[in-house]
């Protein structure tokens, strides 16, 4: 089953009134549990990687193995950027496989904040990738996650989120109305008339952050208010942690592997109940006729030199993938050479795209303009350029692997 387009997730939740759960996932254990319960509730999902987590695992070889898990798995699912640092960190994290980023200025004042998210909003759009904007402070109060947001909560206005979503050009919004990151300690008091008023005002798919301690009453309002994406990880972490605690009393001499035995079975089963509050259990299918595949294209170049020796096209070819590399969009850079002496063609050019989108986006792109002027094509003359996009497969009908999806090629960049 292919990876589906973030964006069209959401509004599909939006129309239908459900939310879907975007599960942190901080190593192996809690994405294989984290499938398996979305797997079981028919739910779709976002898996998400916030960068406060980088610390606890490599990014990118947890990112090969997400994406990996989302294109075996029979339910949508998107892959999500939380939190991003940077839009350095946004655009690692799109070459990564990511199809939504999420890059936290709401600790700027609202001018800081809209000039942020705007230059992430351009360089991600370029990929056809949605941005989630956040406004407001959602704050920590206890728990793993909470010393990574200090301070106090501070309220998102209506006036503002009208302002910074017309500025901005973010395709969903996390909102501050009352919940923490962490754990809480009491019931939150969360302020639903500001959040129906800023639903009524935007009119796009609304976020929550710090989804952990929520009553099952709030929950349903807060999705009946505009609430499509909710943000969920402390309490994943703390099923885990307490089923390692349970193991350890009655086996005090397990090892690693006994200590963690429980954990994927904890994990999965909060993610199957989240999924079953919230309304998304049993929307898998349904979702899947209303969203495009997320599908890369392979951007293919055959040519043959002139003017350079052998040094030079090496040369050529490693400069190359380090300035192509860094283009936003672009997954995978390979170079190589005909293994037969009488091909037509005696090099080639290998770039993926993350999206059809980067077709235009990689063209326009001044490190690869000057690239191509300078170093590429003075030399390369003799060359074809085709972009092929991978033919889309409908996996619930083996009969039929052609619907569900359409394939692109052909569209040569410049």
């Amino acid at each position: 089953m292919p990876l589906v387009h973030m964006k069209d997730m959401l509004e599909h939740a939006r129309r239908e009134g459900y939310a879907v759960g975007a599960f942190d996932v901080v190593g192996l254990e809690f994405l294989e549990a984290v499938m398996a319960g979305v797997e079981q509730a028919g739910a779709p999902v976002i898996i998400s990687l916030a960068e406060s987590h980088f610390e606890h695992y490599d990014f990118e070889l947890l990112m090969a193995a997400v994406e990996a898990a989302a294109k075996r798995s029979p339910v949508p699912a998107a892959i999500h950027l939380d939190h991003g640092a940077s839009l350095a960190s946004a655009i690692r994290a799109i070459n990564l496989g990511a199809n939504g980023v999420m890059v936290d200025a709401s600790n700027l004042p609202l001018d800081g904040n809209i000039e942020r998210t705007r230059a992430i909003v351009d360089m991600a759009h370029g990929c056809d990738v949605p941005v989630e904007g956040e406004l407001g402070y959602v704050a920590g109060v206890e728990g793993e996650d909470a010393e990574k947001h200090p301070g106090e909560v501070i309220y998102t206005s209506v006036e503002d989120a009208s302002a910074y979503v017309a500025a901005t050009g973010v395709d969903f919004l996390a909102v501050s109305i009352g919940t923490v990151h962490g754990r809480l300690r009491t019931k939150p008091r969360l302020d639903f008339d500001r959040l129906a008023a800023i639903n009524e005002a935007l009119g796009i798919p609304l976020v929550i952050h710090g989804g952990t301690g929520l009553a099952d009453d709030q929950f349903r309002r807060l999705i009946a208010n505009g609430v499509t994406k909710i943000n969920y990880y402390t309490a994943l972490a703390d099923r885990a942690a307490d089923a390692i605690r349970e193991q350890a009393g009655a086996d005090p001499g397990a090892g690693y592997t006994r200590l963690l035995s429980g954990t994927r079975a904890a994990i999965r089963d909060e993610v199957v109940r989240c999924c079953e509050l919230w309304g998304s259990a049993g929307r898998a299918a349904a979702l899947l006729d209303h969203c495009r595949p997320w599908t890369p294209v392979e951007h293919t170049i055959l040519y043959n030199v002139e003017g350079l020796d052998e040094n030079g096209v090496e040369a050529m070819m490693r400069e190359g993938r380090a300035v192509l590399s860094g283009i936003p969009g672009v997954r995978r850079v390979f170079t190589g050479d005909a293994v037969t002496e009488d091909a037509p063609y005696r090099h080639c050019w290998l770039v993926q795209f993350a999206s059809a989108a980067v077709i235009d986006s990689y063209r326009e792109h001044p490190a690869h303009q000057r690239f191509a002027n300078e170093r590429f094509r003075p030399h390369a003359g003799d060359r074809v350029s085709i972009d092929f996009a991978e033919r889309a497969r409908d996996e619930r009908c083996e009969d039929a692997p052609n619907e569900g999806g359409q394939s692109a090629s052909g569209a040569a960049p410049g």
